[in-house]
């Protein structure tokens, strides 16, 4: 069973620009009795992307289950397989002229940072988003390695405007889901468009991430999903 896939729809948009993502499909919440998502809202979670696109097939859905029972009950088997992935993913990219980068977090919120990956492969760019206040303080106060990119995930959590603008004026980034067309800012910061790509570690400082709402997002009335009024 292979841990790393080389993208979804999204991701291997970053192609066209000579980036290859690749990433880990984890399953969300505690669906395979583990928690990957603690800091998970109920928005995002009746809006996760889990289900989209090959998701909703249930062998897929029983890869991603048996991949997150793997990394809980054989830690050091898991990292292990990992870290050879990634060796050969850095070759391959390389033969094909692409720069690779990964993406551990596909449909999870895992904490990473202190497994020692990322300090294994300093030449590799790693990246994520995240709804953990805590992981995106450290993040901006420099307290995770150089080549780990944290975006915030905004939630539709009481006060967590007033966090993302904090995230937002420290130069770190927030992804936003907006309903229809995206505006050209939110809460005073430049609005761009996250589904252009996925290559987030590009974005510059103090941006918002825009993402138009798809799938179940659709149907949301939790706040999770912006109305997207150009402004």
């Amino acid at each position: 069973m292979k841990l790393l896939n080389k993208g979804n729809a999204k991701t291997i948009k970053g192609e066209k620009v000579g980036f290859r993502t690749y990433g880990i499909h984890l399953s969300p919440f505690n669906k395979s009795g583990f928690s990957v998502c603690k800091w998970a809202s109920k928005g995002c979670a009746s809006a996760c992307l889990d289900t989209a696109g090959r998701g909703v097939m249930s062998n897929v859905q029983r890869a991603r289950i048996t991949k997150t029972q793997f990394l809980f009950q054989d830690r050091e088997g898991f990292l292990s397989q990992l870290r050879k992935e990634i060796r050969s993913a850095l070759v391959s990219s390389e033969r094909k002229g692409l720069v690779p980068c990964f993406r551990l977090n596909l449909t999870s919120d895992f904490e990473w940072e202190g497994t020692g990956i990322f300090e294994e492969f300093p030449e590799a760019q790693f990246y994520d988003y995240t709804k953990g206040k805590r992981r995106m303080m450290s993040y901006l106060t420099g307290n995770l390695p150089p080549n780990y990119h944290l975006t915030y995930s905004r939630s539709e959590k009481k006060r967590d405007d007033v966090h993302s603008q904090s995230f937002l004026a420290s130069g770190g980034n927030v992804a936003v889901v907006f309903r229809g067309e995206l505006p050209k800012t939110w809460q005073g910061f430049e609005v761009i468009d996250g589904d252009e790509s996925d290559l987030r570690f590009l974005d510059g400082k103090s941006k918002v991430i825009g993402l138009v709402e798809k799938g179940r997002a659709k149907k949301d009335e939790s706040g999770f999903v912006v109305e997207g009024k150009p402004s």
